[in-house]
């Protein structure tokens, strides 16, 4: 990338801190310490149907980030070079291996037993099939054109739910249906007992459907990109745009929420709209307090997840830091914050290796 934006860094890296380090701090402390933190412990997880909480803008964020990158990166496809073998190669290099690393942290791969097999069922996949989407349309299309085909896949998105009766109920709308009869018994949340496979009723998240929302959200950071690259405004100008675009399509996503719900698990249309303002308007406080500003001292270190994001999701949601934990604190066991000591030690633990890479200047990329 040949402009950096340290305020993407520090986002994403906010993003992953969020999710990695405190969310798993707070839910450890809430459960230690129930009693007034019923809030507090809600926002640290995703809501059971309808409704928003600061926990589900986390995969929403990370979905968009990976789409403002476009502009900057792949610029040169757009003053005048040609994408040839190599592109759409490095293309499919990617969506392989993010698909990989899902599998791994979320589709039972090293289990190597194929009836537990669940080949779509993580964000790393979501932000593949939306990357490659959104990058193709990027080398391909002009601006306007990128704008109809998000349109085309919201209103195809919609549009299915539509010819449903806008049926919501969490085990038979449109997108869980279209689930279960292509995944089957592949489907993320399916139980096996006694060599019978069976749909858990608490499992409620779709992808295959959802796909279509997924790539709407990366087009919309796209968008985002081109508009903090656009050189013919100032910074002040740039940052005011994107912020006034988040304000309207979060305005639009309540809007249409009585018509349809915001709804994570599914990732309903006002869901797609609502995350998407906010995350047009975080990007917007960001660039313009990092960027534009300078202030981003105490901020910095943020970095340290923000540029090794995929190597920190794929360790905090992959790795089990709790073995060895446990190995220097199990003799602390007898205490009521046991359970928040080694939530804190875990995310430390993997806090020291991101630590360690960026000062060794180690960054792995997809």
């Amino acid at each position: 990338m040949k402009q950096r934006l340290a305020s993407l860094d520090i986002l994403r890296g906010a993003d992953m801190f969020l999710l990695l380090f405190i969310g798993p701090v707070i839910r450890a402390f809430c459960e230690v310490y129930p009693d007034g933190t019923a809030w507090l412990s809600q926002q640290m997880n995703h809501t059971a149907w309808a409704g928003f909480t600061l926990w589900d803008i986390i995969m929403p964020l990370f979905l968009f980030m990976s789409g403002i990158t476009i502009p900057f990166s792949m610029a040169r496809y757009r003053e005048g070079q040609k994408p040839d073998g190599r592109f759409y190669l490095k293309l499919l290099k990617r969506f392989c291996l993010l698909f990989l690393l899902g599998w791994i942290v979320q589709g039972n791969l090293l289990e190597f037993d194929w009836k537990l097999f669940h080949p779509y069922a993580n964000t790393l996949q979501a932000i593949a099939v939306g990357y490659v989407v959104t990058a193709l349309l990027f080398v391909h299309c002009k601006p306007r054109w990128q704008i109809v085909a998000a349109v085309i896949l919201f209103a195809a998105y919609w549009i299915a739910f539509a010819c449903t009766g806008m049926n919501l109920d969490g085990q038979d709308n449109i997108a869980m249906t279209i689930d279960k009869a292509v995944l089957g018994p592949h489907r993320d949340g399916v139980k096996w007992a006694d060599g019978v496979w069976r749909f858990r009723k608490s499992y409620q998240y779709t992808w295959i459907l959802s796909s279509l929302n997924f790539a709407v959200t990366v087009l919309l950071g796209c968008f985002a990109g081109q508009i903090l690259k656009n050189e013919k405004l100032s910074q002040s100008k740039r940052a005011l745009q994107v912020a006034l675009t988040g304000t309207a399509l979060t305005a639009a996503g309540l809007a249409i929420s009585p018509l349809f719900p915001i709804i994570k698990k599914i990732w309903s249309s006002s869901m797609t709209l609502f995350s998407g303002g906010i995350c047009f308007l975080l990007v917007a406080l960001t660039y313009w307090l990092v960027d534009v500003r300078g202030w981003h001292k105490g901020a910095d270190w943020l970095k340290v997840y923000g540029m090794n994001a995929i190597t920190a999701y794929f360790l905090g949601e992959f790795v089990r830091f709790t073995s060895v934990s446990e190995s220097f604190l199990h003799g602390l066991g007898g205490l009521p914050w046991y359970p928040v000591l080694i939530a804190l030690a875990d995310a430390s633990i993997l806090l020291g290796i991101l630590v360690v890479m960026y000062r060794s200047k180690v960054f792995l990329k997809v």
